[in-house]
Parts: structure tokens; sequence; C-alpha cells
């Protein structure tokens, strides 16, 4: 009996030492759990106005960060600031981006600061036109008539200036009189935060900035293209404007690369929309009335309309610079129905496609 004793307390330092170990090894993995969560989601690239309201929790705070991707767990989030104190916070706009880690996000959010106060909000959704984005900065900033606005957009010795600070603008492709809006296509869609006191000029470059990001971003693809910035602008402003889908998108680009290269005129009736301009009030006047005299129109004339017809975002850009690669010459949205798109080699199968979606083919 002694020696049973002996033996069950020698088996003790062994379960104390294996539990030890377990702690110890549960203990690493939560760290390293712990700052794996807390690492930047990304490289800096993505930038966001990060809005946080009077009255905000702080649970809430951390929930939208997570939901627009700036940190990695909120409730990792959560548990660090308990732990470190750092739950302080403020309201109004915070300038963040992808490469910050999650700390630096709450050091930052936490210093008042760094916190503006929300004036003007502009929004500029994919596929507006040049007009549109005027109208809503008037109605915003009610001194300035939109007449006004696209007045300076039309200017060629304020667009001359401008081109000396955006590579990607060319002062001379936009000395146009043709064009309806010579800045129409570089106004990049996105939601900006403006001054009280911001002028034309400011709120101008503000957008011109985003699409600077853009092109910045994808520099290496634009210098690639056989086609010029701005002849990339327009294409990716017509399929966007075709497009229903970020996913058609690719596709319709590949379609219109392939027409361009067999010197097939695009017959785009998006590009009749646009020259019809002001006259342009149901989606149905461009299906009917493509002899419409313009530069803009794709049935009458060969190879890119004169210029953009609407401001394309991200999506559409990329498609132009990453087409899908097809051997399809046309394409047809089933407008009465899902919105899904076909595709077809000849002409002939085109024309069946469009007859069964009753189409209009001219």
């Amino acid at each position: 009996m002694p020696k049973q004793r002996k033996k069950r307390k020698a088996l003790w330092p062994r379960i104390l030492l294996i539990i030890v170990l377990l702690l110890g090894i549960a203990g690493i993995g939560t760290f390293l759990y712990i700052r794996m969560n807390l690492e930047p989601v990304g490289n800096g690239e993505e930038t966001i106005s990060f809005e946080i309201t009077e009255g905000e929790t702080f649970d809430s705070v951390l929930t939208s960060l997570e939901e627009k991707n700036m940190i990695r767990s909120d409730s990792v989030a959560k548990l660090y600031a308990r732990f470190t104190g750092m739950n302080q916070y403020y309201a109004g706009l915070f300038e963040l981006n992808d490469g910050m880690s999650t700390t630096e996000i709450l050091s930052y959010i936490g210093n008042q600061e760094n916190a503006r106060q929300e004036e003007k909000r502009l929004t500029v959704p994919e596929g507006t036109w040049a007009k549109e984005v005027a109208a809503s900065i008037s109605s915003l900033y009610p001194s300035y008539s939109t007449d006004e606005i696209l007045s300076l957009w039309n200017d060629s010795e304020y667009i001359q200036t401008l081109s000396k600070d955006y590579a990607f603008l060319d002062a001379d492709a936009l000395n146009n009189d043709n064009y309806k809006v010579k800045l129409e296509g570089y106004l990049f869609p996105e939601t900006y935060f403006l001054t009280d006191d911001a002028d034309l000029d400011t709120i101008t470059r503000t957008m011109l900035d985003q699409f600077s990001i853009f092109y910045e971003e994808h520099k290496s693809s634009f210098e690639n293209s056989t086609y010029s910035v701005h002849e990339l602008v327009i294409l990716a402003s017509v399929v966007q404007f075709e497009s229903g889908t970020k996913q058609d998108m690719a596709s319709i680009a590949g379609v219109f690369y392939n027409r361009l290269n067999q010197d097939m005129r695009l017959e785009s009736s998006v590009t009749v929309c646009y020259a019809l301009y002001d006259q342009f009030d149901d989606p149905q006047d461009c299906e009917t009335q493509t002899d419409v005299d313009s530069p803009y129109n794709t049935y009458l004339n060969n190879g890119l309309p004169v210029g953009p017809i609407l401001n394309p975002g991200g999506d559409a850009l990329l498609a132009v610079l990453e087409p899908e690669s097809s051997e399809y010459l046309f394409f047809a949205a089933d407008i009465h129905g899902d919105g899904k798109v076909y595709y077809s080699k000849t002409y002939e199968e085109h024309q069946r496609i469009c007859e069964e979606l009753g189409l209009i083919l001219n």
C-alpha cells in the first residue's frame, strides 16, 4: 500500500506540468490570435472617410469599422480596447486607410484633432452625367449655378491649368468644341465630404484627386494599352452605360474591343442617349433615334464616340484595362426581364436573341 501512494504522489507533478503546458499553449494561441486580428486588413491603398455620429456607442463604431473592412475583428478590438483603455472616441469624420492596424485606428479616432466635422456631402454615383453632378453641387452650394459650374468644366484655359497637375488629363484631347462637357468622364464617382466654403476649383480637384488615385494604382495598365488614357475613359463610359452588373463589364468591354479591331462600328444605343442629351427623355429613344446627327452616335460614326458619355467608376475603367477575351461581336440585355446579357458571334444569332427578348433592331 505505501508503494502505491508514492506512485500516485509521483504522478501529480507530471499532471501539473501538463496543465501548465496546456495553459501556456492556449495562452500563446490566444496571444497570436489577438495579434493577428489587430493587424491591418490591407496595404494602405484603400482610403475611406469614416463617420462617427454624435451619441454612437463604442461597440457600434467597432462594428461599422469591421463592416467597412477597416479592422479584422470588432470583438478582438473590443477586448483589446477594454484592457488597454483605448476606448475613447469622438464624433466626426476620420480619414482612414486599410494599412492602419486596429491599434492605430483606435488611437486615431481617440484624438479629437483628427475628427473633422461633416459640412457638405456630395455623392457622385457611377454613370452620372457631368450636368447631373453640376446640379448636385449647385444644390449644396446655391451661390454656384449649374451653368456656371459647367462653364468652368468647359473652360479650355482652366483645363490647361489642371492638366499640369493631373497627368491623366490631356488638355489637347479635351479641347474639342463638339464636347457637351469637356471634363465629362473624369469626375470620379464617390462620396465626398466638403467644407462649407469650398470653391469650384477645390470641389473639381477633389473629384480629380480620386481619379488620380485610381490612375496611379493602375498606371502600368494604362501605359501598356495601345489606347490613350482619354480613349480608355471614353470606352469605359460606354461600358458603364451598357452594363447592368460589374460581372458583365469585362465581357462587354471585350465585345467592343473585338468590334474595334475588326473596324466594325460599335453601334451602341447608349451613345445615342448621350447624343440626344437634353432631348433624352426615355431609354426607348436611344433605340429608335439611331439616325441622330452627332459625333457621339456610334451608329453613324466609326470608332469610339467623340468623348466620354458619362463618368465611369473604377469597375468600368478596370474592365477596359482588363477585358474578357472572347470571339463575341454582339450582346443584348433582357431589359424586359432579369437583365441577363446574351452574347453572340454572328448578326443572325444576335437578331434571333433580340427577337426572343422583344428588343428593337434597327
